[in-house]
This record gives structure tokens, sequence and C-alpha cells, in this order.
């Protein structure tokens, strides 16, 4: 099996991440605490544990894709450079803000659906996935125009069959207040797309605006917490950077010789 032995690609890219955590921690600092570095590093370590064990392989899998998504989500650092694309990266990260009060809202007016809908539909059904499902997710699809008209337009079915319910098959919706469900919906899109998406859009634009009057002040401390964070850091990338380590060790502890960068970048901030 692959989880058996630990493949050739593997031994390369466990020492880049020993390498990239030891890097880490000798260079700490309150920006890499925002920077989320110690989150996509708690999951390669969770990532890493999970692939040595027979029993936790399968379970590292998906906490390896999440993983790498963090990871490629930290190449959008890289633009904070450029003068047109840095305060972009401002931007998105008060727009997600933004998303975040709007998700109180539209967390309010899903629930406040969802639970009206389920009672109304399916007065019986004892699984409590389904229902967590039908309160939450499915109200949260009918955002996005996904409506099952055949279980709002749908005939009732005279008794119930339990077992059958049981064994995971879906219970028929009742009729005899559907004409309620079909209000209930028109109001609930109608807040959630018209009222509440227009306020998420407002919200972006007042952001984007505020952002971009000082876009260049943003740019230019963007770009000098960028030379500063790369001013003070090894010279060689991960793995190779264990060759600059061992030459830091040797020059700081054994020859005592002082740092001639944090010198020299002293003297321009004196300036």
């Amino acid at each position: 099996l692959i989880h058996d032995s630990i493949l050739l690609i593997e031994m390369c890219v466990i020492p880049y991440f020993v390498q990239l955590l030891i890097n880490l921690f000798n260079f700490f600092s309150e920006e890499d605490v925002e920077d989320c570095k110690y989150l996509y590093l708690s999951y390669t370590n969770l990532c890493v544990c999970c692939r040595m064990f027979p029993g936790s392989y399968e379970f590292g899998r998906p906490v390896l894709c999440v993983d790498y998504m963090v990871f490629a989500l930290r190449l959008i650092h890289i633009f904070a450079v450029h003068k047109q694309l840095g305060p972009k990266i401002i931007i998105v990260g008060k727009m997600v803000k933004d998303v975040f009060f709007f998700l109180f809202f539209l967390g309010v007016w899903l629930m406040a659906y969802g639970v009206a809908n389920q009672a109304l539909l399916y007065s019986y059904d004892p699984r409590p996935y389904w229902v967590f499902r039908r309160v939450f997710y499915r109200p949260y699809l009918h955002i996005y125009g996904q409506i099952p008209l055949d279980e709002l337009d749908g005939k009732s079915v005279s008794g119930w069959v339990s077992d059958l319910i049981q064994q995971g098959a879906e219970p028929c919706p009742q009729s005899e207040a559907n004409w309620l469900v079909l209000i209930l919906l028109s109001i609930y899109l109608l807040v959630t797309n018209v009222l509440l998406l227009n306020l998420l859009i407002a919200m972006f634009s007042y952001t984007f605006n505020k952002v971009q009057e000082n876009s260049d002040v943003y740019w230019k401390f963007q770009r000098y917490n960028l030379i500063v964070e790369y001013h003070s850091r090894p010279c060689l990338a991960p793995p190779l950077i264990i060759i600059s380590h061992l030459h830091l060790f040797i020059k700081r502890i054994i020859l005592k010789k002082p740092s001639l960068k944090i010198k020299h970048f002293s003297t321009y901030n004196s300036l």
C-alpha cells in the first residue's frame, strides 16, 4: 500500500517543511501571526503525522488538500510589491470582513426560513443529519436559484413508513400548508437576494472607495513591510536554508560577529 512506505518525493518535502518551520520560529514577528503562517504549518504538521500511521492515512488526505489551498493562497503575498495590485489585496481583506458581518444577517433569515420550511413540509423525519441539511443547506441553495418545486407542489401521501425512512428513504412532503411555504419562500428570496445582497454590494463599494482614495499610502506601507521582512531573512530558500542557519550559527555564536544587515538597516531608519 502507499501508506506502508514513504515515497522519494515525500523525503524531499518533509525536510523542506522542517526547515520552513525552523525559519519561521527564528524570524517570529506579529506579521507572521497575521499572515496565517502558523495555520498552514499546523496543517502541514498534522498531515505529516497522519501520513506516518496507516490508521490515520485516509484522514490525512482531506487535511492535506486544505493545507495545499492555504499554501496556494499564500502566493497572493507576492502581489504586494505591485503598485496597482498591492492595494487590491487590502481591499479583498477588508471585503472578507464585510462578508462576515453579512453572514450574521443571512444566518438569521436562513435559520428562520429553514426551520419553518422543514416543519411545514416534513413534519416527521427522525434523522438529525437530514433535518440539519434541510434547515441550513437547502435554504442556502435557494439563494442561488436551486428551488425544488416538486417538493413544494408535491401531493401528500397518506400514512408514514417509519422503517423505510429509518433506512434512508426520503419522506413524502406534506401539501396541506404548501401555500404558506410558497409565501415564506417569496419573502425569503426577496430579503436575501434583493435586500441583503444590495447591502453587501453597498458595503463593498464603500470599502473599495475608502481604500482606493489612499491606495498610494497603503502600497508604500506594504512595500516597506515586505522589504523589512525579506531584509531580515536568509538569502537561501528552504531546504537550502540549512546552509544559512549553519553560517549564522558559526558567525553569531562561535565567532561573535554582529549582524551587518541589522546595522545597515538601522542606519537607514535613523536617516
